[in-house]
């Protein structure tokens, strides 16, 4: 079953690509937009497809091996401030002697509930519940676990727009945050041998948003391109806390400086991915993806709410 949604969700990108209407809004809070970030997650549930999301890098062992990751996301809201995400990743990875092991992650689900959007001061809460389910990828691979993943998580988004208006500029920044406790289903690997370790999952961004500076803050007459732009850099980091005997605590992950074009009903990211320490890999590897926001394509079916939702016609800021 987990190796058909890549395909489901190829048909639903095509549909939704061939599909227009007007702007509606995706993640807005007050005036500030968030996007889709690539290597984290935005604090909003939402309507939107991520196909495809494709990474490139090297991994830290000696010699390095080659890692390509392509993945797709649905996300759905159930109502209007609880959703569910499914999502599913394909790897491959070359080793330096040719060895080539690839298959399916296991699948993914995400539980979000929307605790607050506070439009005055730009700021957003939601919570959520990340399970990667054992037995549900490419298991003989070595790719995917036979134990399960539950991860908790907080996500929180602020914007600057509520500072007074002498900080100019500065006003179109925003940050993002989430952290999460990883806790698997097992405490022990016995195809491994090892322990199975509890992790501190955890990330932020800061972002420049040039379509906030335009409407909000100061209209620079910019190309119309240079306008829908927002600057980014992610932080994406994993931390073994607990069950981690006979191995080191050492901090994995990757700081990601890059761009998000923002359409109107789409956006387009492009990230560096520069590894923190020699155990998160080797060089720097790339990050794309491609995000449709549903709600704006299909702002009166599939992207609303299944219960309780309202066709809306206010245009999005962009």
């Amino acid at each position: 079953m987990s190796r058909l949604l890549p395909y489901t969700v190829a048909v639903a990108g095509v549909m939704a690509l061939t599909c227009t209407s007007q702007a509606l809004a995706h993640c807005f809070v007050g005036a500030r937009f968030f996007p889709a970030t690539l290597a984290t997650d935005d604090p909003c549930v939402a309507d939107e497809l991520s196909l495809p999301t494709v990474s490139w890098s090297k991994t830290g062992d000696f010699p390095p091996a080659t890692q390509w990751d392509v993945s797709g996301e649905l996300s759905k809201r159930i109502t209007e401030n609880f959703g569910v995400s499914i999502g599913q990743d394909w790897t491959s990875i070359r080793q330096a002697n040719g060895t080539l092991t690839q298959g399916f992650d296991n699948f993914e689900t995400t539980f979000q509930y929307q605790i607050l959007k506070n439009r005055e001061h730009e700021l957003a809460i939601l919570a959520g519940l990340i399970v990667d389910w054992g037995r549900t990828g490419s298991t003989g691979s070595g790719l995917a676990t036979d134990y399960s993943l539950v991860t908790p998580t907080v996500y929180v988004g602020k914007g600057f727009g509520d500072l007074p208006s002498d900080f100019g500029w500065f006003r179109a920044f925003a940050v993002t945050g989430q952290a999460g406790y990883q806790i698997p289903t097992s405490s022990f690997d016995f195809t491994q041998n090892a322990f199975i370790p509890q992790q501190l999952v955890y990330g932020a961004s800061l972002q420049y948003s040039m379509p906030y500076l335009k409407s909000e803050i100061v209209d620079l007459g910019l190309p119309d391109f240079i306008n829908h732009l927002i600057p980014i850099v992610e932080l994406s980091l994993t931390t073994p806390v607990a069950n981690n005997f006979g191995n080191p605590y050492t901090t994995t992950g990757t700081v990601n400086p890059g761009l998000i074009y923002v359409g109107s009903s789409f956006q387009v990211g492009l990230e560096a991915m520069i590894p923190v320490n020699r155990a998160s890999g080797t060089g720097v590897g790339v990050l794309g993806q491609l995000h449709i926001y549903l709600d704006d394509m299909f702002p009166t079916t599939i992207g609303q709410p299944l219960f309780g939702g309202t066709a809306t016609t206010t245009p999005r800021k962009l």
